[in-house]
């Protein structure tokens, strides 16, 4: 159903008690999609900074403008290749000895004089280049524009610095870079080579729907950042071509309304969501988020689930009402023992499982199919619990520093690893006897009234 539901793009909603797999099936399902195609941006409005634009890019295109990009790149060339006065006006390569060296050197290695030279007529002119390199001021330019002889014509040419060397550029790149140039400024919010699954379990109204950074400046463009730049993207707009995974989505409470309004709309804008924030008066309208929305919940949670947020599932998608055994068989029997070593393996830091010790965990399996779920000649599928067994089991192992789980380690961890609830019956028979264990003697006794709304009459501490 996973697989029909991902190639089909339907919504699913998972139902089942903890452990059962529903996160998995939610991860598996985003192999079954196509890979994002699709690159989001924010663009700037110069007329409305506030009110920024957004672009969609296809995959074709952000690789034309990646190759355009690296084509204004220029030659990089060595400092000791190009005509020495564009070295030394670069700060490459001193003017007195001829020695090279990086920009950010004030003075030559080699013979320990300034590398800039003040060009003016001044007496003062040794002080100041003195002084200069004493403070590390550089007076070397970064950029020099020159002329060359190319066939029968001459062209513009430039050069500047590039750490350790120096860029060269012609008349044809420096046309590409001023077209660029003119272009609006603008952010990736969503890249094309993402994730296509994403978690939004547990996440705040921010993190879920988006949010534009506060700037102290207000914006201002001389001293602040530009709207655009402070945009960020929700999990909603994350998952645009993906799988946005909520586990326990009952726990958004309200936030499920924006989750409907985004799953029918399939675009959802951003804004500051703090209304004391410089991102309050910023706003994106109609960003992407065409996603498959793979929520899950336990079954007595269901009734908190917004009603026409279940519609909307329904009728785009499928409710699935999670399976919490299989058959015992000896198919089923393999895939435990594969479900073990890929525990092991995922865990990292324990050993692995000899034949015995897997055979009592199968066992284990069986035995809380029948009494958890009461089916016979069956395994549990609640398998994050005998993942915790597992490494219960290997760290003893590691304890008693062996190169291989044994049954004696599994036995040994199924004593110690049992829920909290099954240990307090067997130190104290009840809860209930645990409790008064708990209590002190005087809370024990009948004829002490510790607590003053027990026997006071003013009806504030009833």
């Amino acid at each position: 159903m996973a697989g029909i539901a991902a190639r089909q793009r339907r919504h699913l909603l998972l139902v089942g008690p903890p452990g059962v797999g529903k996160s998995m099936i939610a991860q598996a399902m985003s192999f079954y999609i196509p890979r994002p195609t699709q690159e989001i941006r924010v663009v700037h409005n110069p007329q409305y900074p506030e009110r920024p634009f957004f672009e969609v890019k296809s995959a074709k295109e952000v690789q034309e403008e990646k190759e355009e990009s690296s084509s204004v790149e220029g030659e990089i060339v060595d400092p000791r290749i190009v005509p020495q006065s564009v070295a030394e006006k670069l700060g490459y390569r001193c003017s007195k000895c001829g020695f090279y060296s990086h920009f950010t050197e004030a003075t030559c290695p080699q013979c320990n004089s300034p590398k800039f030279q003040v060009n003016s007529p001044s007496p003062f002119g040794d002080v100041f280049n003195v002084l200069g390199a004493a403070f590390g001021v550089q007076g070397n330019q970064e950029r020099i524009t020159s002329t060359r002889k190319v066939g029968d014509r001459e062209e513009i040419i430039v050069y500047e610095r590039a750490n350790d060397r120096i860029r060269i550029l012609n008349d044809r790149i420096l046309e590409k870079r001023r077209k660029l140039e003119k272009k609006s400024p603008s952010k990736v919010i969503i890249p094309i080579d993402r994730n296509p699954f994403v978690l939004a379990t547990g996440a705040s109204e921010t993190e879920l729907l988006g949010d534009v950074r506060h700037d102290p400046y207000g914006g201002h463009p001389q001293l602040g950042t530009y709207p655009y730049e402070r945009v960020i993207a929700g999990s909603v707009h994350e998952a645009h071509e993906g799988v946005l995974f909520i586990d326990e989505i009952t726990h958004l409470g309200q936030l499920q309304r924006q989750i409907l309004t985004a799953m029918q709309e399939r675009v959802f804008p951003i804004t500051g969501r703090n209304p004391q924030s410089a991102g309050a008066s910023v706003r994106v309208d109609n960003v992407p988020c065409d996603f498959i929305l793979v929520a899950a919940c336990n079954m007595q949670d269901l009734q908190h689930i917004l009603s026409p947020l279940r519609s909307r599932i329904v009728g785009g998608g499928y409710e699935i009402l999670m399976e919490i055994s299989m058959k015992d068989t000896p198919e089923n029997r393999m895939r435990y023992l594969q479900f073990i070593a890929q525990e092991i393996a995922v865990d990292g830091k324990i050993p692995h499982m000899s034949i015995e010790a897997a055979m009592m965990v199968i066992e284990e399996g069986r035995r809380r199919a029948k009494k958890l779920d009461n089916k016979e000649k069956a395994l549990t599928l609640r398998l994050r619990e005998l993942g915790g067994l597992i490494r219960a089991s290997g760290d003893l192992a590691v304890y008693h520093d062996v190169k291989l789980i044994e049954a004696g380690h599994v036995r040994e961890a199924l004593k110690s690893y049992l829920p909290v609830e099954e240990k307090i019956k067997k130190s104290y028979g009840n809860l209930g006897a645990a409790m008064m264990s708990e209590s002190t003697t005087s809370q024990r006794s009948e004829e002490y009234f510790y607590n003053y709304y027990n026997h006071t009459d003013d009806p504030s501490y009833q």
